[in-house]
């Protein structure tokens, strides 16, 4: 049962898998790649949820793509252009006054604290030169530890070389705050709630951490890392992030890898303790050299390969990896242009925040230990027709939010019971900030972690595929003995969200990974 023949297959076809297979075939490999939906995209698709409403399903953003990528595959002459670049955030306030945090524009902070106007631009400038330290990590794979190779010496040393150029200072600083939680970190600096609120809104998006987890911080200074590279801006493609997906594919295609969607592998072929190629459901089989895979951990390890070619300590390993996700997407269609009070039309070409304190997401984040929804969550908000207005029929629009949080598996039981009352209490929730909004609703849909898990194929519905914590972060990520794209079968690769550097639309794990297939290779 071998099946045609190729250099490398690629398992998934989401933006990491369609940037190595990019990679992998200019490097002169022949490439499959195996999507199981009926188009290419994974979480980053933009798809119709009412008649005429068009909404990026789920990846949000465009934000921590590197220029370097972008430019690399040309996507800008592949069809990718943005609708939205340097997006502002503005902190939506219950005082009806919101807070812009844009560094240039003083006011708004000004009158509410001129203290903390004065300390924002440091604190910024403090964690970008942190941030920045780390930010060449995320080009290459990360060191093993404990190894006597002279290649993994490098990589700690240059790591070594960069912390030390910080400057003792901001070396001492790091070490210092590196393990806190960001709450403490926030209240050395501010004392404005919402500015901390907001602030605070970063270092816990899409985790299951509070901002009095420990380790926040670095959470935090490892997304101003995976911006960096990307220019620290937040951007809106035209016709959603499914636009970049179909960039990224016409890039592929143009580099000759050959592309099968509805195509969902069963099983990955193991011929002498070596990935030989895959089984598709339907009972195809196709061979290869190397087996690469977009899915996360779990379903590569424990279902696509099976623990009987592992070794039962790494089974472990990858059973406990936390990949349970907690936060949804609500997709509401609007008749009518949203009027969020003491907020001018212009800033609704941003992202809004809703999360007026630390202590409110704090408290927003408790319930969720306890497998319930929180009665007021935090949210990331945008209206992405207001600057495409391709995904919304005239005169109406779409509204995007981020909600966190949001657990997976309710302990009442099914979500089903409590969908319509929790898509309610968001509504009600933005008809507070907005008011009026409630009556423009043409049409509004939730998905919660487990909706995310069954249409985009992610255990957990977890947008990282594994947790972003200190446990989980660099070459111990996903697990080690699978922390350099490489793992314990030979010829079968990691290239997804779960690998280094992480979650978000980067695409940074996808070329790290066909690097790292390519250098073995040669």
């Amino acid at each position: 049962m071998n099946g045609p023949r190729y250099d490398c297959i690629v398992i998934g076809g989401g933006h990491n898998g369609l940037v190595c297979a990019t990679y992998l075939a200019r490097g002169g490999r022949s490439v499959l790649l195996l999507e199981a939906a009926e188009r290419v995209g994974g979480a980053a698709v933009t798809r119709e949820f009412g008649p005429g409403f068009k909404v990026s399903a789920c990846a949000h953003l465009l934000h921590l793509m590197p220029h370097s990528l972008i430019r690399e595959l040309s996507l800008g002459t592949q069809g990718l252009h943005l609708a939205a670049d340097r997006m502002p955030t503005t902190a939506l306030s219950e005082d009806g006054y919101p807070l812009s945090l844009d560094v240039a524009n003083h006011g708004t902070l000004e009158a509410r604290s001129s203290s903390d106007a004065v300390a924002y631009p440091a604190y910024l400038a403090l964690l970008q030169r942190l941030a920045g330290a780390l930010q060449p990590m995320f080009e290459t794979a990360p060191p093993r530890l404990g190894t006597d190779s002279w290649r993994d010496r490098m990589s700690l040393l240059r790591l070594g070389l960069r912390l030390r150029a910080l400057g003792r200072p901001d070396m001492r600083e790091l070490l210092r705050i590196g393990g806190m939680c960001v709450q403490d970190l926030l209240d050395e600096y501010f004392e404005t709630p919402l500015l901390k609120g907001a602030l605070g809104f970063d270092a816990v998006l899409g985790s299951n951490l509070g901002p009095r987890s420990p380790g926040t911080v670095f959470t935090l200074l490892y997304r101003m890392a995976a911006a960096g590279a990307a220019g620290g801006t937040l951007a809106l493609p035209s016709g959603g992030l499914g636009a970049l997906s179909n960039a990224l594919a016409k890039a592929a295609i143009d580099a000759g890898v050959i592309i099968r969607t509805e195509a969902p592998v069963e099983r990955i072929l193991v011929r002498d303790d070596c990935a030989a190629g895959v089984v598709l459901k339907s009972g195809e089989p196709f061979s290869a050299g190397a087996v690469i895979s977009n899915a996360d951990p779990k379903t590569t390890f424990l279902r696509l390969l099976g623990a009987g070619h592992l070794d039962a300590g790494f089974v472990r390993r990858v059973t406990h990896v936390r990949a349970r996700g907690l936060t949804a997407k609500l997709h509401l269609a609007l008749d009518s242009l949203p009027a969020f009070r003491g907020l001018e039309e212009g800033a609704l070409r941003g992202r809004l925040l809703l999360a007026p304190s630390l202590e409110y997401i704090e408290r927003a984040f408790n319930p969720s230990k306890y497998g319930e929804f929180s009665t007021a969550p935090i949210l990331e908000i945008t209206v992405p027709s207001g600057v495409d207005p391709t995904l919304a029929p005239p005169g109406s629009q779409v509204l995007s939010a981020i909600v966190q949080y949001v657990p997976y598996q309710l302990a009442a039981g099914s979500w089903e019971p409590e969908r319509e009352r929790f898509t309610n209490l968001l509504i009600d929730m933005l008809e507070s900030y907005a008011p009026g909004l409630r009556r423009s609703v043409v049409s509004a849909e939730l998905l919660t972690p487990a909706d995310i898990e069954r249409e985009f194929r992610v255990t957990g519905g977890h947008w990282h595929h594994a947790e972003l914590a200190l446990d989980q972060f660099l070459m111990v990520r996903p697990v080690p003995g699978a922390a350099q794209y490489r793992t314990p079968l030979e010829g079968l690769y990691l290239c997804g969200a779960g690998s280094h550097p992480g979650g978000g639309v980067m695409g940074v794990a996808g070329r790290n990974a066909a690097r790292q297939v390519l250098k073995e290779a040669a």
